[in-house]
């Protein structure tokens, strides 16, 4: 997919898995510059801005936490200061700490709903200026099919992915106008450092659930990110886009 020439793309979480993909992604479909961010895993960003520049495009990495809503705003200032633009933002950054709802902490609640959620709105919040004084942009956020059908033991992680949902739709009202469109892309099992961790009984419990009886890889959420970010998607707003092989239709 082609039709991101001289444009400026965000990714959160950039650094590896599903965020890597996408960066690669919009670098392979001709965007001019593709910033990443991340938290901490320095060695994995410059890796994944070797990925970027080889696929022919700029690549800038910055660290900051999502969860801190001055050091979003401050990333989003630097980045139009330095660029003068930013056409695609894409949510992705997020953080999972499973328990069952009667031993969550309240430390975890908040470090899961703080990342997954209120990272993605403070981020919105300071692109929106920028978005509708250029009038147009793309904001894509990274749900999660747990946020559709909930998962015992991620009682946070659902909740803050379920509210992503809401804020896709709402958002979407609000910049429509303005020729801003919001949507969120919600994938299943993905080939992750999450899912390479599982045991080889949990992994087939969770393959034999799927129809396609499969895994997904992250370049294939990023080819769905892409889409809804590309002018093929210029009459799709405030969709959720399920990419789960079929687990939850």
């Amino acid at each position: 997919m082609s039709g991101f020439k001289d444009k400026v793309v965000l990714v959160t979480g950039g650094s590896r898995g599903i965020g890597r993909a996408c960066a690669v992604a919009f670098a392979k479909a001709g965007a001019s510059t593709v910033v990443i961010s991340y938290a901490g895993n320095e060695g994995a960003a410059q890796e994944t801005l070797g990925l970027i520049q080889a696929a022919g495009a700029k690549g800038e990495a910055i660290r900051f936490d999502v969860s801190d809503s001055e050091a979003c705003s401050s990333a989003i200032e630097g980045l139009i200061k330095a660029h003068g633009r930013l056409d695609v933002l894409v949510n992705n950054a997020g953080v999972a700490v499973d328990a069952l709802v009667m031993r969550v902490k309240d430390e975890d609640w908040d470090k899961q709903l703080d990342t997954n959620l209120k990272g993605a709105f403070a981020l919105i919040r300071a692109v929106s200026r920028p978005m509708m004084k250029q009038r147009g942009g793309a904001i894509i956020n990274l749900t999660s099919i747990v946020g559709e059908t909930g998962n015992g033991g991620q009682v946070a992680y659902s909740a803050s992915k379920a509210g992503l949902i809401g804020l896709t739709k709402s958002v979407a009202k609000e910049l429509a106008s303005r020729n801003i469109r919001v949507n969120a892309v919600s994938p299943g099992f993905i080939g992750t450092d999450m899912t390479a961790t599982l045991n080889e009984e949990m992994r087939k419990r969770m393959v034999d659930s799927i129809p396609l009886a499969r895994l997904g890889a992250p370049e294939e959420v990023a080819q769905s990110v892409l889409f809804l970010a590309s002018d093929a998607a210029s009459y799709i707003t405030g969709e959720v886009l399920k990419v789960n092989g079929g687990m939850y239709m």
